[in-house]
């Protein structure tokens, strides 16, 4: 008989919180309590405004630094808590790929050099025809021709270039999970879709799980199979990315999507509440003195006494789709 009993998720955290002493007493809320769970294969986006700690948790899953409290774990290794060495060695089945490519690389390092950096590390491939093989290969998986840039430096290669040595760098241990860091928003449009079908292609062939940061809604909603919403270092919602247009409830989510051109964005769900231009123009709270209960709450048109006294618990209203918002519609049963 079949075993039914579930799979432990690829990379899972529970209570994220991530601080930063900003002087005179005070501190900077970047992370309070996030929670999220990435199955194996499957890519999870995280959207947000600028300011949000959608890169700080990405960072802190990755344990650069780790989060002051809360728990991560690969697999069925916890990170938090280990020792360095220990902690070293399980990170490698872990890479990430930085927002800007260039500062990224070593500018004094030659592509081939940058690629192998992972296995010279871990004294992986010694011999040298192998080595070889292995740096071509890796360049030709990411669409570079080996031959043109294996001998060049990052300053001799276009941002485009400079984003697929690291993401060739990244696979070149691989690793189980990526966590990938707005890896696009410095680049042109045209790339940005180069480098995104890329992505898109390598996790769907090696089978990999993706953590995706970026503010882009679109970008977000394309790439990945489930988005969570963060604001000002809480999660707001998290839902399948295909119903996103259309099944989206929590406010500040459709504030987001209220920011697409009309052409791309998907009809209202029944029941869900539609910000006014107020929410959008709103300011944007600070994280060292963020607001009582919702943090959302000074640019919601919904916000209520209630939205102040008491934090709204994430929860599921259906399947899949877990909201925290004091006027989000009741659980729902599936059909």
């Amino acid at each position: 008989m079949t075993s039914t009993r579930p799979t432990a998720p690829a990379l899972s955290a529970e209570d994220l919180v991530v601080e930063y002493p900003a002087g005179r007493g005070q501190k900077v809320h970047a992370v309070s309590g996030v929670g999220l769970e990435v199955a194996a294969g499957e890519t999870l986006g995280i959207l947000g405004e600028s300011g949000c700690g959608k890169s700080t948790v990405g960072r802190s899953l990755i344990q650069l630094p780790p989060p002051d409290s809360g728990t991560v774990r690969l697999g069925d290794v916890t990170l938090t808590g280990l020792a360095p060495r220990e902690l070293r060695r399980a990170r490698a089945r872990m890479q990430i790929i930085m927002q800007d490519p260039v500062s990224a690389l070593n500018p004094r390092r030659r592509v081939k050099d940058l690629v192998w950096e992972g296995p010279s590390i871990w004294g992986s491939g010694e011999d040298t025809r192998d080595k070889d093989e292995r740096i071509d290969t890796a360049l030709r998986d990411v669409g570079l021709d080996p031959a043109t840039v294996r001998e060049r430096r990052p300053h001799e290669l276009s941002g485009g270039q400079c984003q697929r040595v690291c993401v060739a760098r990244a696979l070149l241990l691989d690793p189980e999970v990526l966590i990938c860091d707005e890896p696009v928003s410095s680049l042109d449009v045209s790339v940005q879709a180069q480098i995104l079908n890329l992505l898109e292609t390598t996790v769907r062939r090696r089978g990999l799980s993706m953590v995706f940061i970026a503010h882009d809604v679109a970008v977000v909603k394309n790439i990945s199979d489930r988005v969570m919403v963060m604001y000002l270092g809480k999660v707001c919602e998290v839902l399948p990315s295909d119903g996103m247009h259309h099944e989206a409830v929590h406010p500040y989510t459709r504030l987001l999507l209220a920011s697409l051109p009309e052409v791309q964005r998907g009809p209202q769900p029944a029941g869900a509440p539609e910000p006014g231009p107020a929410g959008a123009a709103a300011e944007l709270p600070s994280p060292l003195n963020p607001p009582s209960g919702c943090r959302f709450r000074t640019r919601c048109p919904l916000a209520t006494a209630r939205c102040a006294e008491r934090e709204p618990a994430l929860r599921e209203i259906r399947p899949g789709h877990r909201i925290a918002c004091h006027h989000a519609p009741p659980e729902r049963n599936p059909v």
